[in-house]
């Protein structure tokens, strides 16, 4: 039986996080602060934090692709964030995780990666499966039609450069990686926030008994970030991108736990087709590609 590569396992375990953080982010946002500071907030922590304990990694020079993946990674937070404020949950996501589509094209300019029939299936397999999740009769067509839909637009297709970019960089290590993505994602949020609705005396009242959790999130944000970008480098991007679905079924399976919300048939049948899909491509990671991508 040929089990998942360890950077298999380190995507998944990345995955997982990134399904469960949105409820303390829903704590945070219960004590009065809003998505746009709460990003700024606890990302800003992930890189103080993260720049100290990788302080031997903290790049010196930053050239234009790692400029450009910290940009697209953290202006995807910031789009996503703003989207689901703004707009039709359920639209913005179904909008967001289109991201597999971009991945495909982005791949083949930057990484030259060609995607054989069985990785064209494997993704088929995980798009419909998160397609039967989030598509619902009344949401009609996936097609932006505000902007908060646009930006759940902007945000799969950044996501998508983003982690392109994370395995075109090998010359970087994982530590730099995520140094670059959380400053990118804390002066993303910073820029933005003359537009957050919460002003800053809100902010630090709700921080009052919420700092653990923004604490916790920020530690937590250290070990997914790591998690990601040691899996993002050592993977082809068309597969990275099938094994991050599994966020969806983790998400959903969290909101039954954490939030009483009810898992129905589709939610069982695209979960199901995703750990499919998840399994088939982990599965299929080559020993050699983590040898070649084995940045230090």
């Amino acid at each position: 039986m040929v089990l998942p590569s360890a950077p298999a396992w380190a995507l998944l375990a990345g995955a997982a996080l990134w399904g469960v953080v949105w409820f303390p982010y829903r704590l945070l946002a219960r004590a009065g602060i809003d998505g746009i500071w709460s990003t700024v907030l606890t990302y800003g922590i992930a890189l103080v934090v993260g720049a100290a304990i990788f302080h031997r990694h903290i790049p010196r020079r930053v050239g234009p692709l790692a400029i450009l993946m910290g940009a697209a990674i953290g202006w995807s937070n910031l789009a996503y964030v703003l989207g689901v404020l703004e707009g039709e949950v359920m639209r913005v996501l179904l909008l967001f995780y289109l991201a597999p589509l971009w991945t495909v094209p982005i791949a083949r300019i930057v990484l030259h990666e060609r995607l054989d029939r069985r990785g064209f299936a494997v993704m088929a397999i995980a798009f419909v499966g998160a397609m039967t999740m989030l598509w619902h009769p009344q949401l009609g067509f996936p097609w932006p039609r505000n902007r908060a839909e646009w930006f759940g637009v902007a945000a799969g297709l950044l996501f998508a450069l983003g982690n392109v970019l994370v395995r075109r960089l090998q010359s970087m290590s994982d530590a730099e990686k995520s140094i670059v993505i959380w400053a990118g994602v804390t002066l993303a949020g910073l820029v933005h926030l003359p537009q957050s609705g919460a002003a800053w005396p809100q902010v630090r009242a709700g921080l009052e008994g919420a700092w653990p959790i923004a604490l916790g999130i920020g530690l937590s944000l250290v070990a997914m970030s790591y998690s990601l970008q040691y899996g993002l480098s050592r993977l082809r991007a068309n597969r990275a991108i099938v094994i991050l679905l599994s966020e969806l079924v983790i998400a959903a399976f969290a909101a039954y736990f954490l939030a009483g919300e009810v898992l129905r048939l589709r939610d069982w049948i695209g979960g199901l087709l995703i750990i499919a899909a998840t399994l088939l491509s982990a599965r299929a990671s080559s020993p050699e590609l983590e040898r070649q991508g084995a940045p230090r």
